[in-house]
């Protein structure tokens, strides 16, 4: 595993353990939220977009977190491995509501510079609807490159199995 692509729900985990594979495997961590996001949480245009993304993925070494399906295919050419974060959307939902209290009015290590923590209603409902929306579209996804060793984490507990296997 030298170019690894975690996908997820927001509050699924992605960043937690992008950083905890990096620290284990000794791999650079890209987190896309950092990279896309903007000052007040204005978004990349499109184009500078996929332009940044090629950027990232053309490193031999990475661990990258983030959805972002515009450039999933791009992404997951270059990955050879691919961990889906397949959380339950309750806990992905009281993840996030948890995170916003705890960096209320602060941003967080793995985001934009001052883009503050927020959960609006249309980010939740996202994370609600994730499982029928985006989630058959991501499976699609990783389906379509073979070459890919795709790993799907369920829980917490088969999360932290396969951090101990890493060791």
């Amino acid at each position: 595993m030298k170019r690894i692509l975690i996908v997820g729900s927001g509050g699924a985990g992605k960043s937690t353990i992008a950083r905890k594979i990096g620290e284990i495997l000794e791999l650079p961590v890209i987190h896309l939220d950092a990279h896309f996001w903007n000052a007040g949480w204005r978004e990349t245009p499109r184009d500078e977009w996929e332009i940044r993304v090629n950027k990232l993925i053309k490193g031999d070494n990475w661990i990258i977190d983030g959805n972002f399906d515009r450039t999933l295919p791009a992404r997951l050419e270059r990955a050879d491995t691919v961990i889906l974060l397949d959380i339950p959307r309750m806990l992905c939902i009281w993840r996030v509501i948890k995170r916003c209290i705890t960096h209320r009015g602060k941003t967080r290590p793995d985001m934009a510079p001052h883009c503050p923590e927020k959960a609006d209603m249309e980010f939740l409902k996202w994370i609600w609807n994730y499982p029928v929306h985006s989630r058959p579209k991501v499976l699609n996804s990783i389906a379509k490159a073979e070459h890919v060793r795709c790993i799907i984490l369920q829980s917490p507990n088969q999360i932290n199995g396969f951090l101990k296997s890493l060791d």
